[in-house]
């Protein structure tokens, strides 16, 4: 490239990594399809292309997005077309991409201990697998340490859209606290979303304490009950997530080989907290209502 000129010392060092990370790579930028282009000349997403997933892929994505992933994979390729992968099909932004990148998705993405390969069939079991993660990070949220389920559950609420980036692409919500009438008795079913991809319904139950099986009677319940009122003919199974605080991988193996509903077990996260003393300064809801009535 003798005509091109300027490069910095880092960006000869950006160079050189890529080469040595994708070094099948057969066509440079300058040469590639143009219809195949994601990138308009402010650097955003114009279009996806993501049919063509082959060593040609690592030119759909901004530069700056590959910066961003060399940086962090430490020279593993798979991990980095894994990132690369979820940038086109997600359409992620670099921030978004680079939430990701500190969350460590690659290690967590697919990883909930479930049964479904023994209560769903191939491939659907691979693709309820994959759209799991464990542990869940919740470090978008705003919550004291000593919270409590309620607390927890606005808090996701309350950053919803945080929430359902946290849980991948696909994910529909239908609503907290879904009312079911399940024979004489109302329940109401956490959180309830809905699989684009998977076309199935998603019951989610979160506990602020560690896994139990017990949990997992109440979980299938309300799966079951999604399946006779509102799963439709073109659905697929209802999914059971339980999300709690913590987990023993072994036991949660055997609670779910006793279960015939597919369901998942994972865990969350929650690494910063705000002062207690903090937190007891904040205005609450009805104050802040209030003193808006009031104006």
């Amino acid at each position: 490239m003798p005509d091109v000129k300027s490069f910095s010392a880092r960006n000869l060092q950006n160079m050189h990594q890529f080469y040595r990370l994708f070094p099948i790579a057969k066509q440079a930028v300058s040469q590639f399809d143009q219809d195949h282009m994601l990138l308009s000349n402010s650097g955003e997403f114009t279009k996806q292309v993501v049919s063509q997933i082959a060593d040609d892929e690592i030119f759909l994505i901004p530069w700056g997005h590959i910066i961003k992933i060399m940086n962090k994979v430490d020279g593993n390729r798979d991990k980095a077309l894994f990132y690369i992968r979820k940038t086109l099909e997600n359409n992620w932004s670099r921030a978004v991409l680079i939430n990701f990148l500190d969350s460590n998705l690659y290690e967590r993405q697919g990883k909930a201990v479930s049964n479904f390969d023994l209560t769903l069939p191939a491939p659907q079991s691979d693709l309820a697998q994959a759209v799991t993660k464990d542990p869940y990070t919740f470090d978008f949220l705003t919550i004291r340490e000593s919270y409590d389920e309620k607390e927890l559950k606005d808090a996701l609420m309350n950053n919803i859209t945080r929430f359902l980036l946290e849980l991948g692409n696909g994910f529909a919500f239908v609503g907290r606290e879904y009312r079911l009438e399940i024979g004489n008795t109302t329940n109401f079913i956490d959180m309830l979303f809905y699989n684009i991809k998977l076309h199935c319904y998603v019951v989610v139950e979160i506990k602020v304490k560690e896994f139990d099986s017990g949990d997992m009677g109440q979980l299938g319940t309300y799966m079951v009950a999604v399946n006779h009122q509102l799963k439709g003919e073109q659905d697929g199974p209802t999914l059971g997530l339980l999300i709690c605080k913590s987990k023993d991988n072994v036991k949660a193996r055997y609670a779910l080989e006793a279960s015939s509903q597919p369901m998942g077990i994972s865990q969350y996260d929650i690494t910063a907290f705000i002062p207690e003393a903090f937190k007891r300064s904040l205005p609450t809801i009805e104050e802040i209502e209030a003193e808006i009535s009031s104006d």
